[in-house]
Formats: C-alpha cells, structure tokens, sequence
C-alpha cells in the first residue's frame, strides 16, 4: 500500500466517521428539543409562553417570554433534566413586571404554584387571594380533606402570616379530573419537584438531590430533623407522576432552615 493511498484511506474514513458523529449528535440534538416541547411541564405549565428551545451538542439555549419569573426556573428545571443535555443557558426574559419577593403578588403566585403541583389539590379551580400576607381561598374543593390540604399547603409558603380557607366542599363527590395513571415524563416530574420543595417554606433550605426514572423519585441531600426529612417526602410524593418515594437524605441539624 503506498503512502498517497493510505492517505486517501486516512481522509475517507475520518470524513465517514465525522459524518456518523454529526448524524448522530443532531439526532440527539433534536431528540431534545422534541422531547422539550412534548414534555408534561411544556404542555402544562408553559403552553401559553412563547418559549424557542435550540439544541446544540447538547448545549441548550432557551430563548423567548414568560408570564411569570418562576417559569424561567421550571423551563430550565425540565429542559436539564432530559438524557442527553450538558448544560441550559437561559435566556428567557419576563414579559411583565417582576414580583417583589415576599410581596402579595409574589406570594400569591408561590401559593398557587405549591396547590397547582400537587396532584390531591386543584390549583386550577381555587381563588388565591393576599393582604399583607395573609391568604384567603376560595373556590370548591372535591372534600374536606382536599379542602384541608389546600390550607394546609398554603400556611407552609415561604411569606404566609396566616391562611383564612373559605373554600366550599362539593356537595356531590366529583369523579377525580386529576393525573391519576396518566404517564408523565421523569423530566417534568423531576422539575416539578425542584420547583414545590423551593416553594414550601419547611423544605426551601435544603439542597435536595432529585432524580427520577420511570416515575420512581430519588431524594438525597441533608435535612434537619426527621420530620423535616418527611416533610420532603411528603412534597415530593404529592408532585403529579410519581409512583414512589425513595429518600435517602441524611439527618444533619447544622443545616439553616432559614
């Protein structure tokens, strides 16, 4: 064989083999993006935002508007969580004006959020108002203990004094409209987790660990106490998708809940 060959050889086969590798990167570039768009979160949470996913070996740029500052987060939260992604850059811009944390606005937003991710509660179909911290809900709960959990949910977000539950309980029990054996995807599970430990006051503190395959949630990290540790459980299992809890958290009482 001589050397102009080889050569030629040489050529051919790195131009084959840097095809293959292209082909198949922009395979799984647009296996993200597709999977972004089709994804429970996308089609959910952010189907009235204008949100432009772009893949790049794995890179993705999210670029466009949303609602509300906590879209920015879950948009991020479910795009990082897809196989295949190495980083996000978020570039999303608020379309109004941002919220004051601890503000009214802002924590009626938070409260709706901890109901609108829990599968046992209607964020949908209750009423959240504030004054100066304190909250007021309205609207009809399937019963009373859907009713109690709302409250519930709500005296734990992070800038409530106080929740005045004027829901009403349904008369006639209704048949469940919730997520209940539909399969939503480990990506829009993981973020939606992320998302409701941040917002509840016992569990914002913590850097909890989240993974999920197959609607199976893995938590690790610290926790402050036992109860606090249950506590993330209790979120994490209440979150539409998941079919088990498995928290592998330590016990660590130096941790600031603060």
């Amino acid at each position: 064989m001589n050397q102009k060959y080889l050569k030629v050889l040489v050529a051919f086969m790195a131009a084959v083999l840097f095809t293959s590798v292209s082909t198949y990167a922009s395979e799984i570039d647009n296996r993200i993006e597709s999977s972004a768009k089709q994804s429970y979160v996308f089609k959910t949470y952010l189907k009235k935002d204008a949100i432009k996913i772009q893949s790049k070996d794995g890179v993705v740029t999210l670029t466009g508007a949303v609602a509300e500052e906590s879209h920015k987060s879950l948009a991020e939260e479910t795009v990082a969580s897809l196989p295949g992604v190495k980083s996000v850059d978020n570039q999303l811009e608020l379309k109004g004006e941002r919220l004051a944390e601890s503000s009214d606005g802002w924590i009626g937003t938070q409260v709706k959020y901890s109901l609108f991710y829990n599968r046992n509660v209607s964020g949908l179909n209750t009423e959240v108002l504030v004054t100066d911290g304190v909250v007021t809900l309205r609207g009809e709960a399937e019963n009373q203990a859907q009713k109690d959990l709302a409250g519930e949910y709500a005296k734990d977000v992070k800038g409530v004094k106080d929740v005045k539950n004027e829901m009403t309980v349904a008369k006639v029990t209704k048949e469940s409209k919730k997520t209940m054996g539909e399969t939503i995807d480990d990506a829009s599970i993981t973020a939606q987790i992320k998302m409701a430990l941040l917002t509840h006051h016992s569990t914002s503190a913590f850097k909890t660990g989240v993974t999920v395959s197959n609607g199976v949630v893995t938590l690790s990290g610290k926790a402050t106490s036992p109860a606090a540790k249950d506590m993330v459980t209790k979120v994490a299992n209440d979150v539409n998708g998941v079919t088990k809890v498995v928290n592998n958290m330590v016990i660590d009482d130096s941790v600031s809940e603060n």
